[in-house]
């Protein structure tokens, strides 16, 4: 029955005992074990549908439902917004402060006919509550390790007074609620991983998988089903044997554990410390470790343990152990290899293996070395120089070519000179004086070296000698000598050629000078 919730059977007593036996509604009441308002409600019914007692035979208890309580027809349906659009709107323009009641009023532009602002918030809120189910998370001892960031305290300068607002960095264990915070000036990538290398340690153990939102410096970019991460997250997360398992973009519960941990942070550590003011960043720190202890020693309120003692026994025995060394930072890029077999990073150049130019390799960058990777196997390392323009060159890594170039060197070259005599040790040092860069003499003396080789050292020594006489110290002069067998003659000095006779030429006494005479010797001669 719509508007009552009693049985037919009960409408034909509540009729019965009113009209044949006269009673009140009171003693209905109590005899049937209904409420006042009902009776009153079936004899008003009664009365509006004329209906008579006693009640005829043939009458059912359909027909008399019927008659009392007639359906109403069905109000022709208004139209609803798409609640999932609605819902969308709010969510991408909370910049703009966008409120339903602005959708409400588009929604009645559209549709005239539609539900006023009351009964639109009202429906809109049932159907938020039916999709906005939380499930209830459980989490294995040892298993994740939730992290995130919150605007922490400021940090003045002792100077000028300067307040730089601090970032605050909350680590959380999803079995015990174990939590780590610090305070660190940037969100930025080194910050980023130091905060975790330093986490690791206060644990004291590793978790199996890291949590955190979708951070730049942590996700290059989010994605529901395959997200991309920061090459040096990874490595930091390989280091220590983790890994990294990003929340849903969007989705603040993913990571509900970090979230509350916050909460707790502000509460129990920046609530506490909102009135001192720090003048560095490890003064702040040290404050904040003071409390941290205090906020994991406290036991809490339900089970009456401390998330310290619950560490020890939940997530401390199912994680993993901490490596031998903690992780040193490092940066990653993706540098392309030259045509000279060398990568630019910095500005500074750095060989790898000839077969890779053109190539693209992977560059790891710490405080003292460069590791140049191909295809995940590593090909060259470095120590790392931060000299702009400057090259850092391994011999293997060139073509056999340049190799043997490379092997020359002046000091080289006149220790061979000298094994073929002074001549021609002479010779060599006449080529490089005469060179603006000693480089610029390799090949001629290369040249003459080779020339050993077909006329041998004596040959060449001689022809050293002339060449020195006569000044000729080219590669092709020697060759001239050699061919002309030139240095097999005798060597004479070269003749000096004679002035002729003129008598314009003035002679040597012409410009003998006679003393000079004093002054006082002047005057008396005139």
């Amino acid at each position: 029955m719509p508007n009552t919730r009693c049985p037919m059977r009960q409408v034909r007593d509540v009729l019965r005992l009113k009209f044949e036996c006269h009673l009140g509604k009171r003693p209905i009441a109590k005899s049937l074990g209904i409420s006042r308002n009902t009776i009153r409600l079936i004899l008003s019914r009664a009365e509006k549908a004329g209906v008579a007692w006693p009640l005829s035979p043939t009458l059912t208890d359909q027909a008399l439902e019927n008659l009392l309580f007639p359906v109403s027809p069905p109000e022709a349906p208004k139209p609803l917004p798409d609640w999932k659009v609605v819902h969308q709107e709010l969510q991408d323009h909370k910049r703009l402060n966008l409120t339903l009641n602005q959708l409400w009023i588009e929604y009645k532009t559209q549709h005239p006919d539609g539900y006023l602002y009351s009964a639109f918030c009202r429906r809109y809120n049932d159907w938020r509550s039916r999709r906005d189910l939380v499930m209830r998370q459980s989490h294995k001892g040892g298993d994740k390790l939730f992290v995130d960031y919150a605007d922490g305290l400021f940090v003045t300068h002792p100077l000028t007074g300067e307040m730089t607002l601090t970032q605050l960095f909350v680590a959380v264990w999803g079995a015990s609620s174990f939590t780590y915070v610090e305070a660190s000036l940037s969100q930025t990538l080194p910050d980023w991983i130091g905060a975790h290398t330093r986490a690791f340690t206060y644990f004291g153990a590793v978790p199996h998988l890291l949590v955190p939102d979708n951070l730049k410096s942590g996700v290059l970019k989010s994605c529901l089903y395959e997200p991309i991460l920061n090459a040096s997250y990874q490595d930091m997360a390989d280091h220590y044997g983790t890994a990294v398992l990003p929340t849903r973009p969007r989705r603040p519960r993913d990571k509900a554990k970090v979230e509350n941990g916050v909460l707790v942070a502000k509460r129990w550590i920046l609530a506490v410390l909102r009135h001192r003011v720090f003048h560095s960043l490890a003064e702040m720190n040290a404050a904040i470790r003071h409390l941290l202890e205090t906020l994991n020693g406290r036991p809490l309120r339900k089970i009456q343990q401390s998330r310290r003692q619950l560490f020890d026994d939940l997530d401390r025995p199912a994680a993993r152990p901490l490596p031998n060394h903690p992780y040193e930072f490092a940066e990653w890029k993706q540098p392309k290899v030259n045509i000279d077999y060398h990568v630019e990073v910095d500005f500074h150049y750095y060989s790898v293996p000839c077969r890779l130019v053109g190539e693209t390799v992977d560059a790891k960058l710490t405080a003292s070395t460069v590791e140049l990777l191909f295809k995940g196997e590593r090909v060259a390392a470095h120590v790392r120089s931060h000299q702009r323009g400057r090259h850092s060159t391994t011999p293997a890594h060139m073509p056999t070519a340049h190799q043997k170039h490379a092997e020359w060197s002046p000091s080289r070259l006149f220790a061979w000179a000298n094994q073929v005599g002074p001549q021609t040790a002479a010779l060599v040092q006449t080529i490089f004086d005469s060179r603006p860069h000693p480089e610029q003499g390799y090949r001629s003396v290369l040249g003459i070296m080779r020339l050993a080789k077909s006329v041998g050292n004596d040959r060449l020594e001689a022809a050293a000698a002339r060449g020195l006489a006569y000044r000729l110290t080219s590669y092709r002069a020697i060759c001239s000598i050699l061919d002309g067998g030139f240095d097999q003659l005798p060597l004479r000095p070269p003749p000096v050629p004679a002035l002729p006779r003129h008598d314009n030429i003035r002679g040597g006494d012409y410009y003998i000078q006679e003393p000079r005479q004093t002054p006082q010797e002047a005057r008396q001669t005139i």
